[in-house]
Parts: structure tokens; C-alpha cells; sequence
């Protein structure tokens, strides 16, 4: 098949212009995007107080690892490449 110069071929139909966004098919609003909005929220499931609470303390205490791990190796790094380059501690 030979490509005609709009780049289709055969039966296919000509491509949309990139640049156009899709507009959405109900037309409802601010309103019935808030009643969209809490309609979902509603179905959410939401932590207890304890259950964030310990998650909390899960997540400081990873970033308290990472931030000594890091720590140590900058430390240990530093002291490698000054006895590489000037060969004294």
C-alpha cells in the first residue's frame, strides 16, 4: 500500500492535531466535582490513632538509620581519600 501524503494508508482515518485536549462529557461543574470529591472520600479507609502513631515512629526511625549510615560512610570515605591524596590522617 502506498502512504498518501497525509501519512494514512488504505481505509485508516486521518490522525486529531496533537494540541487539542479532551473535554470531559458531563458538564457538571464546581459542584459536582466537590459531590465527585466527597462521594470518594468516603470510601477511603483511614488509619486509627495508634496505627499512625507506630508507622510514625517506623518512618523516624528509617530516616534515623539512613541519615547515621550515611554519616559513618562520608566519615569513612574522608578518611580514605585524605591517606590516598596526602597520605596522612
Amino acid at each position: 500500500m502506498d502512504k498518501t501524503l497525509s501519512g494514512t494508508t488504505g481505509g485508516e482515518q486521518p490522525k486529531k492535531p496533537q494540541g487539542s485536549l479532551p473535554v470531559p462529557k458531563s458538564k457538571r461543574g464546581l459542584k459536582g466535582f466537590f459531590n465527585d470529591v466527597n462521594r470518594e472520600m468516603k470510601k477511603v479507609s483511614w488509619p486509627s490513632r495508634a496505627e499512625t502513631n507506630r508507622l510514625t515512629g517506623v518512618v523516624l526511625a528509617v530516616c534515623g538509620l539512613v541519615v547515621l549510615s550515611l554519616s559513618v560512610m562520608s566519615y569513612v570515605f574522608d578518611i580514605v581519600v585524605t591517606l590516598i591524596t596526602k597520605g596522612t590522617v
